[in-house]
């Protein structure tokens, strides 16, 4: 296995993730130990939470943990991001929304943090800047979103859906660290393929799940083998490679054709 994860908070001392480069290492050891060949580094892009991010600094610190990971033998490759939060997509230049975004040049995406008090107008603002500023979008773990079975957020989801936004889902969720309704949320997403891949959302020191415990979770909410490598490897490495394209857009449009 060679699991590509594309949410984790890796990087030390910025956020609710990692205090110290010890946990940094620490949770390092362990990713390499189960596969996890490539994570993206998403630091929460979120200033009412976490004033000290600063946005310019984040390449510069993951190329300084990827030496760090090097030094002690780890085959991992640490990639730049950041988990950006909607009320941040609506007022950060373009600028630093780039400084941020991932994949090739002609398809760069952004990692956009689902509200967890539901999927409302401004998130789909946000959700609007971002698409006419050039960006495609991952929707961070839309499941822990408030109402998005029993309320009108998968709904008020599917118009991104249907402009090429993809769907992350936590390996936690499936898990049920976040409750009952966030799992069935979550198993959902999986069984109707609207899921394009699976995340850690790794917090070392807090919620260390990485993506082998999250394949098998995958199987146990009755996704194909076939489907639980797409969403823990062969999806999120097209991300990376690729980014976000019409052909992705296509494919997630036929998907929401089918769950409808």
């Amino acid at each position: 296995m060679s699991y590509v994860d594309l949410h984790c908070h890796l990087l030390p001392g910025l956020d609710d993730g990692a205090a110290t480069y010890d946990d940094t290492l620490r949770h390092a050891r362990r990713l390499h130990a189960e596969g996890v060949r490539d994570v993206a580094c998403t630091p929460h892009v979120k200033r009412d939470e976490f004033p000290g991010v600063a946005v310019r600094e984040i390449v510069e610190r993951v190329a300084h943990a990827q030496r760090r990971i090097a030094a002690a033998g780890l085959a991992i490759r640490l990639h730049s991001g950041a988990e950006l939060a909607h009320a941040d997509a609506l007022l950060l230049p373009a600028s630093d929304l780039e400084r941020i975004a991932q994949g090739p040049a002609d398809a760069r995406w952004l990692l956009l943090e689902c509200p967890f008090d539901g999927i409302d107008d401004d998130f789909a603002l946000a959700a609007a800047r971002l698409r006419e500023l050039g960006f495609g979008l991952l929707l961070a773990h839309p499941e822990r979103s408030a109402g998005l079975l029993a309320g009108d957020g998968l709904a008020r989801l599917r118009p991104l859906l249907a402009h090429g936004a993809l769907l992350q889902v936590n390996v936690c969720s499936l898990l049920g660290n976040h409750g009952l309704d966030v799992q069935d949320a979550a198993v959902r997403l999986v069984r109707e393929g609207v899921a394009f891949c699976l995340a850690s959302d790794g917090h070392p020191g807090s919620r260390e799940q990485t993506l082998q415990l999250g394949f098998h979770l995958l199987l146990r909410a009755g996704a194909s083998s076939t489907q639980a490598y797409r969403l823990t490897q062969a999806n999120p490495r097209l991300l990376l490679r690729d980014g976000v394209t019409r052909p992705l857009f296509d494919v997630e449009q036929r998907a929401l054709a089918a769950a409808a």
